[in-house]
C-alpha cells in the first residue's frame, strides 16, 4: 500500500469499485477453474444436507466457515497459478514447487473440511438409518 493510500479519504465509490473487482474474480475463478467449481458443487449439496438433517447453529458456523476456508484457498491458489503463468510461461522448477504447495494448501483444506463433515453429518445419517 502506498502512502497515499494511507491518506486517501474514505469513499464509498472506491468501495463500491473494489466490491466490483472482487465480484470480477469470484466469475474469473468460476468460469476458468474446474476445482472451484466442483468445490461450489460440493458446498451447495453440503448446505442442502445441512438443512435436510437440520444441522445445529453451532455445526452450521463450523459449515459456512470451512465452505469459505476452501474456496478461499482455490482463489488464492489460481491467483498464484495465474501470476506464475505471468512471470514464466516456461516449466521452472520453483515455479512448480510454489503451485505444487498452493495445490497442496487446497486439498489440505478440503480433506480437512471433509473429515469434519463425515464427523457432523454422519452420526445424522446413521441415526435415521437406524431407525
Amino acid at each position: 500500500m502506498s502512502e497515499s493510500d494511507h491518506n486517501t479519504r474514505f469513499s464509498l465509490t472506491a468501495r463500491c469499485q473494489s466490491v466490483r473487482h472482487a465480484l470480477r474474480g469470484i466469475k474469473t475463478l468460476l468460469r476458468e477453474q474446474h476445482n472451484a467449481r466442483v468445490h461450489l458443487v460440493i458446498a451447495l449439496a453440503v448446505i442442502a444436507a445441512g438443512f435436510v438433517l437440520q444441522i445445529d447453529r453451532g455445526e452450521w458456523l463450523i459449515v459456512v466457515l470451512l465452505i469459505g476456508w476452501v474456496l478461499s484457498l482455490e482463489a488464492f491458489n489460481s491467483a498464484l497459478e495465474y501470476l506464475c503463468d505471468l512471470v514464466n510461461r516456461d516449466e521452472h522448477p520453483l515455479i512448480g514447487k510454489a503451485k505444487d504447495v498452493a495445490a497442496a494448501a487446497v486439498l489440505i483444506s478440503a480433506l480437512s473440511a471433509a473429515l469434519i463433515g463425515v464427523l457432523i453429518f454422519l452420526p445424522r445419517v446413521w441415526s435415521l438409518l437406524i431407525h
